[in-house]
């Protein structure tokens, strides 16, 4: 029962991400991807929002582990961190880690 949980959560949240992430990157500015920074923050907010709420096993799975797993993404902020060199890169690491704690810290303190 977990497993469909989490794949039922993230077939909602990878789809999401793709649309704002797409809707986002490119168009807001030229280089930075401004629409991964935004679905990894706003999933770290989720995150610490849903771990703080104390969220039974399946709500967890369902919410933390498939929601927020599917929306936020590691893969695409590593290859576009590669992808704007090392000044800008570092730039945009450095702000998307600070930003995305944050955020989680920021949801935890909400909740």
């Amino acid at each position: 029962m977990t497993a469909l949980l989490v794949v039922l959560g993230a077939a909602v949240g990878a789809p999401l991400r793709y649309v704002v992430a797409s809707s986002f990157d490119g168009r807001v500015t030229d280089r930075f991807p401004v629409g991964t920074l935004a679905v990894n923050v706003v999933g770290s907010f989720l995150l610490g929002l849903f771990s703080a709420l104390a969220l039974s096993d399946h709500a967890a799975a369902l919410l933390g582990t498939g929601f927020c797993g599917g929306f936020t993404t590691y893969s695409a902020f590593a290859v576009q961190t590669h992808d704007l060199g090392p000044r800008t890169g570092a730039a945009y690491a450095v702000s998307t880690i600070v930003l995305a704690l944050g955020a989680c810290a920021l949801g935890f303190w909400v909740a």
